[in-house]
């Protein structure tokens, strides 16, 4: 009779032995990176928003190059009787997709690309200045406490409270065409983006204040006071790299509030100087000129323009926010 296999126990097997026969290779372990591109890959609404957003940005940056002048009339396309397109839903043809703008005729599709160049630019240079400042302000506040947040917590308060729509108006009208080495509109895309990045610091400011009040406790900033680490090093190398995921949430989160805020001072005659066409702007010219009685479609365009683009930011600044958040339960 045949001796009976001796077959060992799990007890008596290395564990790294028993994994290596279940899997050909060994077990790497995932960073925190790919964790977060994991979780936001799973939320289909989220890529969905992101996509558009790089749609978006690749529109801007080179679909101005490839449809036609956004300041040519074609007055050849307007009924000289009522002042509106030819053919129905605006004057849509394989020639202007969007239609021609009343009275002038000039090709939609060409005016909202370029448009969306413009109140992109704004917004993230906007955003940027207002992330920088806060981001500063905040983690001073937020780590050194006392005196110090007090004042910078003060100033926030004061910026919140500041008339801004107001102040921008004031601005526009008393700064002549011609400042700083710069004019047109050139000048006045400077004059937006401080306006908008300037006043908008506290929002990001209070986040990272309070995100910093929570991480100056940990134990790794006790660390690093330890060995004798200084106040600067503590803030940009120990406080700040655990804020990156606060930071790229409401980053995404602040750029359709400042696309609105530039559209709204565009519609008010303070943003871009006309003929360069702006989101905003199409919709004053809309509303002004009556054109929207004309037809409706040069009014519905722009205006879904800033719908979509602020909804896929928001969606997109959603999902990141849950992505990043190790407490989220998807």
């Amino acid at each position: 009779m045949a001796a009976p296999l001796d077959v060992p126990t799990s007890g008596d097997v290395a564990p790294e032995n028993v994994l290596a026969g279940v899997s050909g290779k060994a077990i790497e372990g995932r960073s925190l990176g790919q964790i977060a591109w994991m979780r936001l890959r799973r939320d289909k609404v989220a890529m969905a928003g992101g996509a558009i957003v790089v749609f978006l940005i690749l529109l801007a940056i080179i679909g101005p190059h490839l449809v036609q002048n956004p300041d040519v009339y074609h007055a050849n396309l307007i009924n000289p009787t009522f002042s509106r397109p030819n053919g129905p839903f605006g004057g849509i043809s394989l020639a202007h997709p969007f239609g021609v703008e009343p009275v002038t005729g000039r090709d939609v599709l060409s005016r909202v690309v370029n448009g969306a160049q413009v109140s992109l630019l704004i917004a993230f240079l906007a955003t940027a200045l207002a992330v920088g400042i806060g981001v500063v302000m905040g983690i001073i506040a937020g780590y050194f406490g006392g005196w110090v947040d007090a004042v910078i917590a003060r100033s926030m308060d004061v910026f919140l409270a500041f008339p801004l729509l107001v102040f921008a108006i004031a601005l526009v009208g008393v700064i002549p065409s011609s400042a700083f080495g710069l004019s047109g509109n050139s000048l006045r895309i400077g004059l937006l983006v401080f306006v908008i990045g300037f006043f908008a610091w506290p929002y990001m400011g209070r986040i990272i204040r309070g995100q910093t009040l929570s991480l100056r406790e940990r134990e790794f900033v006790d660390a690093a006071r330890s060995i004798g680490a200084r106040g600067p090093y503590i803030l940009f190398r120990e406080l700040l790299p655990n804020l990156v995921a606060p930071i790229l949430v409401y980053s995404t989160l602040l750029i359709p509030t400042n696309i609105l805020f530039e559209a709204a001072l565009s519609y008010l005659g303070v943003g871009i100087i006309p003929p360069t066409p702006s989101w905003g702007g199409m919709l004053s010219d809309a509303v002004s000129n009556g054109y929207y009685s004309i037809d409706p479609m040069y009014m519905i365009i722009p205006g879904l323009a800033i719908f979509i683009t602020v909804m896929a930011f928001n969606l997109f600044g959603d999902g990141l926010r849950d992505a990043l958040d190790p407490r989220s339960s998807r």
